[in-house]
C-alpha cells in the first residue's frame, strides 16, 4: 500500500480555517475510497496520514487507511500573537524530531506550509535510504500574512509614544518579514518534485522559477450537502443572535484583520449607513479589527466569533450577501460555500476569488477598486434592488451546482496523479537531480 504524509503545521481545532478544513475534506474523501482505485500503484486505496499540530500527541482514525496525527510543536508561535490572538498557531522550530522519526515510513511527503514540518521534510529527504516523492501545494499567500501580522505585533509591542514613528517602524519590520518568508518559501518549493497551485496566475509565476513540468493545478472542492440554501435559517439567526429581521444581512467569514480587507468592508458599511441604508453586517471569525468594527458600526454589526463548519453553513443560509474584500486568498473556499448557500457574493476585481464566478456581474459582483465608496456602491446595487439581489443569488447557486467540483472529484483528478505520476502515465518516475 502506497503511503502519503500530508504536513500541515497548523493547530487543528473545531473552528480552524480553510487550510485545515481543506485537508480534513480531502481526508474524508480518501476514507471513502474502497475497492480498486485507478492511478494508484496496485489499485489499492492509498494509506494517508495528515499531520497537524496539537496540544498533545494523538491519533484520530477516519478509516483503516486514513488518519489524522497531532504532534506537539517544538517552538509554538502561540506566544507571538497580536491583538486578540486570532492568527494561526504554527511551529517555528527549524526541525521537528518526532516528525522526523515518523516520516521515513511514507513514500510521498506533501508539504503545505513553510515552517517546522516542511523544513524537517526538506532536511530529511536526501538523507533517507529511499528518497520520497516531494510534493508541495500553495494554499494562501503566507508571506503576505506574515507581513500583516508582523505589523500588528510590532504596533502592539513597541513602546507607547508618537504613533506615526511607531507605524513607520512597524511597516518596515513587516516588509522585511514578508520578504524573508517569500525567500524561505521559494527555497522549499525548489526542492520539490512537483508544486500544486490553484490559480493560473500562481502556476505561471511558479513555472518561471521551477519550470512548467514541475507545476500542476490543485483545485478546491465543495461539500454541496453541507453548504446549501436552508429554509428557516434566517429565522434561526434572528432568534439565536438577535440580528434584525427587517434588514438585508451582509456576512463576512474569516480572520477579522487587514489581510482580509475587513477595514475596507467596515468603512463601506459605515458609508452605506450614511446614505440611509440600514444593512446589517454579520461577522464569523476573530481578529485584530474586532474593536474597530464595534466602534464604527455599533449595533449595525453582529460578531459571532469563530464558528464550526455546520454552524457557519447555517449562518450563510440565513444571510443575503457575502462581501469578501480579501486579496490574500489563493482560492477562498468561503466564496464557494457562500455561493452554494444561495448568497450574492461581492469580490474585488482581480482577486483569485473571482475564479469561482462563471459570469461576473450575473452570478457575483466584482468591485473595481479597493475604495470604500465603490464597495458601498456595489452593496447599494444589491440591497436597493431586491429583484437584482434575488437574480444574483439564484445565478450563484446555479453556478455552484453546475461548475464547482466535489472534494472526491478533486482528490481523484488532481491529487492522486500528483502523488503517483508513474502509475498515471504508465512510465517509471525518473529520479530528480540533486
Amino acid at each position: 500500500m502506497s503511503s502519503i504524509a500530508i504536513l500541515v503545521e497548523l493547530a487543528r481545532v473545531g473552528t480552524s480555517g480553510g487550510h485545515i478544513k481543506c485537508w480534513e475534506r480531502f481526508a474524508e474523501s480518501a476514507a471513502r475510497l474502497t475497492g480498486h482505485v485507478d492511478g494508484v500503484p496496485g489499485g489499492r486505496p492509498p494509506d494517508l496520514t495528515v499531520y497537524f499540530l496539537g496540544d498533545r500527541e494523538r491519533v484520530e482514525t477516519l478509516a483503516p487507511h486514513v488518519r489524522f496525527v497531532m504532534l506537539r510543536p517544538v517552538l509554538g508561535s502561540g506566544a507571538l500573537t497580536s491583538a486578540v490572538g486570532a492568527e494561526d498557531v504554527t511551529d517555528l522550530a527549524p526541525y521537528h524530531p518526532r516528525l522526523a522519526a515518523l516520516l521515513p515510513r511514507h513514500d510521498v511527503w506533501h508539504l503545505t506550509h513553510g515552517f517546522a514540518y516542511a523544513t524537517t521534510a526538506a532536511h530529511l529527504a536526501g538523507r533517507v535510504r529511499h528518497r520520497p516523492r516531494l510534493v508541495a501545494s500553495v494554499h494562501t499567500d503566507v508571506p503576505a500574512l506574515i507581513g500583516v501580522y508582523t505589523r500588528y505585533l510590532a504596533e502592539r509591542r513597541l513602546p507607547a509614544g508618537e504613533r506615526a514613528p511607531v507605524r513607520t517602524l512597524a511597516g518596515l519590520t513587516a516588509r522585511h518579514a514578508e520578504q524573508w518568508m517569500r525567500r524561505r518559501r521559494d527555497r522549499l518549493l525548489r526542492g520539490c518534485d512537483l508544486v500544486l497551485s490553484p490559480t493560473a496566475a500562481g502556476r505561471a509565476e511558479l513555472a518561471g522559477d521551477l519550470g512548467a513540468d514541475r507545476v500542476r493545478p490543485l483545485r478546491r472542492g465543495l461539500d454541496h450537502e453541507r453548504f446549501r440554501p436552508r429554509p428557516g435559517a434566517r429565522d434561526r439567526l434572528v432568534r439565536e443572535h438577535g440580528v434584525p429581521a427587517d434588514r438585508p444581512l451582509v456576512v463576512f467569514a474569516g480572520r477579522l484583520d487587514d489581510s482580509k480587507g475587513l477595514p475596507l468592508l467596515t468603512d463601506s458599511l459605515r458609508l452605506l449607513r450614511g446614505r440611509g441604508r440600514r444593512a446589517h453586517l454579520v461577522l464569523a471569525g476573530a481578529g485584530a479589527e474586532e474593536d474597530a468594527v464595534r466602534a464604527t458600526l455599533g449595533s449595525d454589526a453582529t460578531l459571532l466569533g469563530p464558528l464550526p463548519q455546520e454552524r457557519l453553513a447555517e449562518v450563510y443560509a440565513g444571510c443575503d450577501v457575502f462581501a469578501f474584500p480579501s486579496r490574500t486568498e489563493t482560492v477562498g473556499n468561503v466564496v464557494a460555500e457562500a455561493m452554494a448557500s444561495g448568497l450574492a457574493v461581492v469580490l474585488p476585481d482581480g482577486a483569485a476569488t473571482t475564479g469561482w464566478l462563471a459570469e461576473p456581474g450575473t452570478d457575483g459582483i466584482v468591485v473595481g477598486r479597493d475604495d470604500a465608496e465603490d464597495w458601498a456602491d456595489a452593496l447599494c446595487g444589491l440591497v436597493d434592488h431586491p429583484r437584482r439581489l434575488a437574480a444574483v443569488r439564484r445565478a450563484a447557486a446555479t453556478t455552484s451546482q453546475e461548475r464547482h467540483p466535489s472534494w472526491d472529484r478533486v482528490l481523484a483528478e488532481d491529487l492522486l496523479p500528483a502523488w503517483f505520476p508513474a502509475a498515471a502515465s504508465g512510465a517509471p518516475r525518473a529520479p530528480r537531480a540533486a
